[in-house]
């Protein structure tokens, strides 16, 4: 269950990465940027993939979107000075609240 949790980390790291990216291709016209976000998403939906063998589709969606939005708000935030309201923070917070009351809570994930 380790490894599907690892392949899972990596999906997440792996779309932020693209997503991060994705700004800056501008559309797709500038070559180092696109390659970057295209080669992300890719290994994002491998990893996904990969962690799909022991973890129920949903629940590993929800993981997923839930802390690459969470951690996307952060480093748009941190990089990109993009602002974050009072609604922002209380949205995240209850995503983050979400994950973990899935991986707490939820006998559909075995531990």
């Amino acid at each position: 269950m380790i490894s599907t949790y690892l392949y899972l980390a990596g999906a997440i790291i792996m779309e932020v990465i693209a997503t991060s990216f994705l700004k800056s291709s501008e559309s797709f016209t500038r070559l180092v940027p696109s390659i970057i976000t295209i080669a992300g998403y890719a290994s994002a939906f491998y990893l996904l993939s990969l962690s799909l063998r022991t973890m129920p589709t949903g629940i590993a969606y929800a993981i997923w979107s839930g802390a690459g939005i969470v951690l996307i708000s952060l480093i748009s935030w941190i990089w990109f000075g993009q602002s974050l309201d009072g609604a922002a923070l209380l949205g995240i917070g209850l995503i983050i609240a979400g994950v973990i009351v899935i991986n707490v809570f939820s006998g559909s994930v075995s531990h």
